[in-house]
C-alpha cells in the first residue's frame, strides 16, 4: 500500500487531502502535513483588517476534521523536502517517508526584497491573517489622527485582488466613520494598467475598476516599481514601456498596505529539477514534476509564467477555482497511478472571482484564466459583496462538518446563477 504526503494546509492542501483520499485505495494512508493546527480562510483576510470578522470566524480547527476524513495530520511542519530520498524532513526532526507528494505549500511573502516593506517595518499586509489582525490594531491608531493612505501590490506580485479590495473596503469603512475627507488615498501596483490583474484583464475590469477608483476619489500609479519605503515616506518609480524610469513618486503615508512578491518556500529552495530559481515547483499538464514524477505542485507553489511581457515585473494569480481545477487533476491522476495507468487528468485552470468592495463589488469569469479565453465576462454591483458573504459562510460551513464538496464549484454555480438572473430582471 502506498503513502501519499500533502504538503501544506491551506486551501489547495485541504482540498487535495479530501479528494486523495477519496482516489486512494483501502488501505492506502493519505497524510496532510501543516505548520499548524488551524486553517484560515484567506479572502476574508481584508475584512478581518478593518474588523468586519474576528479571526476565530474564519478559522477551522483541523485535526478533529482530518480524523472524521480518516487523514492522517501532522502540525509540525516540514523543514526540507528529500525528493531523491522520497522523504520529508519534518520541522521537529523526524521524518515522514512517501510514495507520493503533493506540494501545496502556498508562497513565502518576499518582504525583504524591498528596503522597509512588511509588517515588521512600515506597511501592512492581509496574506496572513497574523498581519490582518496587525493591520486592524494599525488602522485603529491611524483613524485616531488621519492622513494619507497608499494601497496596492509591489513589483512582482501575483496576487492583485485583495489589494483592490482592501482599497475599496478602506474607502468604505472611513466613510462610515466620516474620516474618508481627511484620508487622500494613492494606488500603487506593479500593473501596466488597473485592471490587468495579472491576467491582462478579463472582461471589462479596466474600465470597471477605474470607473470605481474615479468614483472613491482614489488616484494610481501604475507601471510602479516600490524602490524604497522608510517610515510615513514611499519612493516610487513610475516606469516608461521600455522599462525606464519615468517619474519618481515621493509618498507620504500615515497608512500603507502592500502586498509583497511571492517565492516558494524554504523547504523546496535550490531544489534542483523540483523547482524553477523563484522556488515554484515545476510542473507538467498533468501537475506532475517532470524530474520527479511521483512529486505534484498545485496552487500557488506552482510555477506559470507571465501573460505577456509587462515594464515591471508581474505575476499571475491563482485564483480559487484554478487552485481546485488543479486538486482534482492531480487527485484523479495519483489514483490512476495507484492503479498501474498513467495520468491523463489535466486541470481547467479556470478563473472565477469575487472582489469585495465593502458594499458592492467586481465579479468576474476567464474559462481559461490565461488568454486567448472562450469566456472573458466581468460585472458588478451590490450583489458580489452579499454573495461573497454567502460563500465565505457556506465553504467553512462544509469545513468544519468535514464534507468533500468544494467551494469553488459552488462558487462558479452560484455566480453564474445571479448573473443569469441579474440579466432577466433586465
Amino acid at each position: 500500500m502506498a503513502t501519499i504526503a500533502i504538503l501544506g494546509a491551506g486551501l489547495g492542501g485541504v482540498l487535495a487531502a479530501y479528494e486523495v483520499k477519496a482516489e486512494a485505495r483501502p488501505g492506502d494512508k493519505v497524510v496532510l502535513v501543516s505548520k499548524g493546527d488551524t486553517y484560515h480562510f484567506v479572502p476574508s483576510n481584508p475584512w478581518v483588517a478593518v474588523k468586519w470578522r474576528e479571526r476565530a470566524a474564519i478559522e477551522v480547527n483541523l485535526p478533529p476534521v482530518m480524523k472524521r476524513k480518516g487523514i492522517e495530520f501532522v502540525s509540525t511542519g516540514a523543514a526540507r523536502v528529500h525528493p531523491t530520498e522520497n522523504r520529508l524532513e519534518l520541522s521537529d526532526g523526524a521524518s515522514l517517508g512517501y510514495d507520493y507528494l503533493v506540494i501545496a505549500t502556498g508562497p513565502d511573502l518576499a518582504f525583504d526584497e524591498i528596503e522597509g516593506l512588511g509588517p515588521e517595518r512600515f506597511t501592512q499586509s492581509i496574506c496572513h491573517v497574523d498581519h490582518a489582525e496587525r493591520a486592524a490594531a494599525a488602522f485603529e491608531t491611524f483613524c485616531e489622527a488621519p492622513g494619507p493612505i497608499v494601497v496596492g501590490a509591489v513589483q512582482g506580485a501575483s496576487c492583485y485582488g485583495p489589494a483592490y479590495e482592501f482599497a475599496m473596503i478602506l474607502d468604505t469603512e472611513l466613510r462610515r466613520r466620516r474620516l474618508r475627507d481627511q484620508t487622500p488615498m494613492t494606488f500603487v501596483t506593479a500593473e501596466p494598467y488597473v485592471g490587468h490583474l495579472g491576467l491582462d484583464g478579463v472582461g471589462d475590469t479596466k474600465g470597471l475598476l477605474e470607473s470605481e477608483m474615479r468614483e472613491r476619489h482614489i488616484k494610481s500609479i501604475t507601471n510602479a516599481r516600490v524602490a524604497k519605503i522608510e517610515s510615513g515616506k514611499m519612493i516610487v518609480e513610475e516606469m516608461t514601456e521600455d522599462a525606464a524610469v519615468k517619474t519618481s513618486h515621493e509618498l507620504p503615508f500615515k497608512y500603507s498596505m502592500m502586498l509583497p512578491a511571492f517565492r516558494g518556500v524554504a523547504a523546496i529552495m535550490g531544489l534542483e529539477g523540483l523547482v524553477n530559481p523563484r522556488g515554484f515547483v515545476l510542473i507538467d499538464k498533468h501537475q506532475r514534476n517532470p524530474t520527479y514524477p511521483n512529486i505534484f505542485g498545485i496552487g500557488v507553489a506552482v510555477a506559470i509564467a507571465p501573460t505577456g511581457k509587462t515594464p515591471v515585473p508581474v505575476g499571475v494569480p491563482k485564483t480559487g477555482f484554478m487552485i481546485e481545477s488543479m486538486v482534482t487533476a492531480t487527485a484523479r491522476n495519483i489514483g490512476a497511478l495507484l492503479r498501474g495507468k498513467e495520468p491523463e487528468e489535466q486541470a481547467t485552470w479556470n478563473a472565477v472571482c469575487l472582489a469585495d468592495f465593502g458594499d458592492e463589488g467586481v465579479a468576474f469569469i476567464a474559462q481559461p484564466q490565461i488568454p486567448p479565453r472562450n469566456v472573458n465576462w466581468s460585472a458588478h454591483g451590490k450583489w458580489v459583496h452579499l454573495a461573497k458573504e454567502q460563500f465565505e459562510k457556506y465553504f467553512l460551513g462544509k469545513l468544519r462538518r468535514g464534507q468533500s464538496e468544494t467551494f469553488y464549484e459552488a462558487l462558479a454555480l452560484k455566480v453564474l446563477g445571479i448573473a443569469k438572473l441579474k440579466e432577466t430582471k433586465r
